[in-house]
């Protein structure tokens, strides 16, 4: 097995503990694109295989998130799983749709987010949940993300709470967007749901849950799928060998990633630089 599974995240489930349980189910090396935290739901495309030489091809995707902010309480961590460290009112007006639409669409488009504490990026050599767990504080440089597109699902005004979509970049903190979002209504808030739809190219539509990945023959994305949209190259069968073995052949088309077939049959993928073919993904043959 070679490829892509997208796999439907429970809750309450690391990301490493999916990988490690579909790398016991498979019993093939497994990999990941991108964790979601431990309280988050939704799709985790895992690389199968080989499928786990692709990842430099899908680290940089998009995503789309269903989120439920909760407004009047801050945690330490920004999201349900923290410690509660403050409380403030909320305003009828912060539950008004007309409000809360003119909010969430203020945030469209490019800006700089700052990081939450309780993340995993590394200052110094340290992860920032490090410092945080031992009280510390360090200079967070902000980031720049931008939002695609934001859109109001519901306000569940006896909770006060606010669900809503959100299409942005890689690299976007949703706790951090939550409590800027809070910030605008002025008050406070936390994410205290979050759910992933959507990964790049990868849907909900097309995830299958652990339980289903046990009991089910589940055929996964292969190789040529996900490259189904780039150009490819028949190759002559004397050329082949030496494709393989790492030597780069002359070739007319543009520079870029192909898919490399000989006789029909795929092969891998290459890349073309300076009209020179290298080898890249090859499948066992």
């Amino acid at each position: 097995m070679d490829g892509i599974i997208i796999i439907n995240k429970p809750k309450n489930c690391t990301s490493h503990d999916v990988v490690h349980k579909v790398k016991k189910m498979t019993d093939q090396k497994v990999g990941h694109t991108g964790t979601l935290d431990p309280m988050a739901t939704g799709v985790l495309p895992l690389l199968i295989g080989k499928g786990t030489l692709c990842s430099k091809y899908l680290m940089n995707h998009d995503k789309i998130y269903e989120v439920t902010l909760t407004l009047g309480s801050k945690t330490d961590t920004g999201d349900c799983e923290g410690k509660r460290i403050e409380e403030k009112e909320v305003k009828p007006n912060c539950l008004q749709t007309q409000k809360v639409q003119q909010v969430l669409k203020a945030f469209l488009g490019k800006q700089t987010q700052i990081p939450p504490m309780y993340s995993a990026i590394k200052i110094n050599g340290k992860k920032l949940y490090e410092y945080a767990r031992k009280g510390q504080t360090v200079e967070i440089e902000p980031r720049q993300i931008e939002i695609y597109e934001i859109e109001l699902i519901k306000i569940l005004k006896e909770q006060k709470q606010i669900e809503f979509q959100v299409h942005c970049s890689k690299g976007t903190y949703i706790r951090s967007l939550c409590e800027d979002i809070a910030k605008k209504l002025e008050t406070i808030g936390y994410m205290s749901a979050l759910n992933r739809i959507k990964v790049g190219e990868f849907s909900i539509k097309q995830a299958v849950s652990l339980e289903q990945l046990q009991k089910e023959n589940i055929k996964c994305i292969t190789i040529e799928e996900l490259f189904e949209k780039k150009e490819k190259i028949e190759l002559e069968e004397k050329r082949l060998q030496p494709f393989l073995n790492g030597v780069k052949l002359t070739m007319s088309q543009l520079d870029g990633v192909y898919r490399v077939y000989v006789k029909g049959q795929f092969i891998g993928i290459g890349t073309i630089q300076n009209q020179l073919l290298k080898r890249d993904i090859i499948l066992d043959h």
